[in-house]
């Protein structure tokens, strides 16, 4: 099991009277439903992220700015070659 952090912060009375009794009428610790949408709220936002780099990585290739295929293992391929010079 990870290693347990604490996590403090301010809420409007109101908004945690309400969700305490939301997380109790659901017979679940609030905790427990407090890492779920972190958890969910971490995973969109990652999946946002991902999401777009691949629509700029389509762009890219559809208004043809992407680097060819053969420049990058050229690239790579120097690359390569200085570092086995210097082994």
């Amino acid at each position: 099991m990870p290693k347990a952090a604490v996590f403090t912060m301010e809420l409007e009375s109101d908004l945690r009277d309400a969700f305490m009794a939301a997380a109790e009428a659901s017979h679940r610790p609030a905790p427990q439903i407090v890492q779920e949408l972190m958890r969910e709220f971490v995973r969109r936002q990652h999946g946002a992220f991902v999401q777009q780099k691949v629509d700029t990585a389509r762009g890219s290739r559809r208004e043809d700015r992407g680097t060819p295929d053969a420049a990058i293992e050229a690239v790579f391929a120097a690359r390569r070659a200085r570092v086995t010079d210097e082994a």
